[in-house]
């Protein structure tokens, strides 16, 4: 099933997120926890792609595993800044054979020592959302970041390139991780300005380790409310303190965007089908 049907389905959407394997070894366990987050019957799982498509083979067969097993719509990633023309066609070719409809359309992370000038095939998110849809058959998505991409000057230009993927061809939007509801309520007026209209997909990171969070804040720049920091100071010392206060945290998060007319929101569940689980019972009467 297409997501943009899902998103737009006039009901609350909640998905989760799951990660491949980095290698063959823990490809096994990794891919019974990817299930269990599948089993608990989400929206839709979207199944992460690593950097340089190391794990693209898992990937694919992760994604098309759940869809089969499960009957849940998959939403592959995909990303191509070192990639070339003809590695990208085959992975399209290996969603298609699988029966994936659904790609999240990203540019990927640099390896170290490399910009985006550098004579790679593909330099920007939008070349590959093209590329997709050139290629026919897909729903794609793409990623937003509403306080702006880390290697972008400012917001308003990171808003004009997000028009530019959303112009080549992208259907949805689904944004970084975000812990204060007014940054995201603040971003979507922007875009909207800006004539981005379709369906942005609110992410939401439950954070049950303090240590977690703060790698990621510095890798992502997002930013920790006062009150959200004042979790963190009380109970990240205390890990099932801190897992069951971020749980809460995300929960009431959640409530807001649907109480505010937010359609659909994707969960960065970490292969956690425990906190997955959790968040999902906490709404089970708002997402009937």
């Amino acid at each position: 099933m297409k997501l943009n049907q899902i998103i737009a389905g006039g009901k609350p959407s909640l998905s989760f997120e799951v990660f491949p394997p980095k290698n063959t070894d823990s490809y096994e366990n990794i891919r019974a926890a990817a299930e269990s987050v599948a089993a608990l019957s989400p929206s839709y799982i979207s199944v992460t792609y690593g950097a340089g498509g190391g794990t693209s083979a898992y990937t694919v067969s992760i994604a098309a595993g759940i869809q089969e097993k499960y009957g849940v719509p998959a939403l592959a990633h995909l990303s191509c800044i070192h990639s070339t023309r003809e590695s990208v066609r085959r992975q399209l070719d290996a969603m298609r054979a699988a029966g994936i409809e659904n790609i999240l359309a990203l540019r990927g992370d640099l390896v170290p020592g490399t910009t985006v000038e550098d004579s790679w095939h593909y330099h920007y998110a939008s070349e590959l959302v093209r590329e997709i849809r050139e290629y026919g058959g897909f729903c794609i998505g793409g990623a937003c970041y509403p306080e702006g991409h880390t290697e972008s000057p400012n917001q308003a230009e990171d808003i004009l390139h997000l028009k530019e993927k959303v112009d080549a061809g992208c259907e949805f939007l689904t944004t970084q991780m975000f812990f204060d509801n007014n940054v995201y309520y603040n971003f979507l007026y922007k875009i909207r300005e800006h004539g981005i209209q379709i369906p942005v997909v609110a992410g939401i990171m439950p954070v049950t380790n303090a240590k977690q969070i703060r790698r990621i804040v510095a890798l992502s720049g997002t930013a920790l409310p006062q009150r959200f920091r004042y979790i963190l100071d009380r109970f990240g010392s205390d890990p099932k303190a801190m897992k069951q206060a971020g749980i809460a945290y995300a929960t009431e998060q959640i409530v807001d965007l649907y109480a505010n007319g937010v359609q659909a929101v994707h969960i960065y569940s970490m292969n956690d089908a425990t906190v997955a689980g959790k968040i999902q019972e906490n709404l089970s009467e708002i997402l009937k």
